[in-house]
């Protein structure tokens, strides 16, 4: 909603002020970012990542439950060494205080969504291996 706002307000002063506010495509583009960053741990505690059905349907229960594990241990490891690469990015913003070119909004509190996304994520999927979270019911 808040990104529709600010388009709504753009174009309404650009059509009605000739004025469109100068900020807009910078915030759009970082909520934007932080609502994709934010909503992988939502799709991740689901588990409804992209899959391929086929082949799962395809194996037998306890060939799909190490199929799950193998899946859920690669991701584990796939969002630790994003982790890894994300922290120098992270750390190069933070100590250059780098902002937006136009508006000049800070970007290291913005660009700080992907740690803990992949941090959230990972919590989520070790504590599937633990069982402390079950597999999500699966919709036909």
């Amino acid at each position: 909603m808040t990104i529709i706002g600010f388009i709504a307000t753009s174009v309404a002063l650009r059509k009605l002020a000739n004025t469109p506010v100068h900020m807009t495509e910078e915030v759009v583009g970082l909520l934007l970012s932080v609502s994709l960053l934010l909503g992988l741990p939502m799709v991740t505690l689901k588990s409804e990542h992209v899959k391929m059905s086929l082949l799962i349907a395809a194996l037998d229960p306890a060939a799909r439950k190490w199929v799950a594990l193998t899946g859920t241990v690669l991701s584990i490891v796939f969002f630790g060494w994003l982790l890894v690469e994300a922290r120098e990015w992270f750390e190069f913003a933070f100590q250059r205080n780098l902002k937006t070119l136009t508006s000049r909004i800070l970007l290291y509190p913005w660009m700080a969504m992907l740690p803990l996304s992949l941090i959230i994520c990972t919590l989520i999927l070790l504590a599937r291996i633990a069982g402390i979270l079950p597999e999500p019911i699966r919709r036909p």
